[in-house]
């Protein structure tokens, strides 16, 4: 089972590469605070169909250069100007 993740395109200006942040709110192990932390993601978009602020379906994939790992599914929805 390849992994699948949802989240917001932070920056879309490489050519078919997207960087996709995953927003999460954990526990601090030690004292006990809510905390915000994020995961970033280098995506590839064969396309170009993504643009900044959209919201996207990633799976996991082949590596496809040092740090771009991920696969672009689809856009779940488009930024509200």
């Amino acid at each position: 089972m390849r992994k699948k993740l949802t989240g917001t395109v932070a920056s879309a200006k490489m050519d078919k590469t997207l960087r996709v942040e995953i927003q999460r709110r954990y526990r601090h192990p030690m004292y006990g605070k809510t905390v915000r932390g994020r995961t970033v993601c280098h995506v590839h978009d064969e396309k170009n169909e993504a643009e900044e602020g959209d919201t996207v379906e990633i799976i996991e994939g082949r590596p496809r250069s040092k740090t771009k790992r991920w696969d672009l599914i689809r856009v779940v929805e488009k930024k509200k100007d």
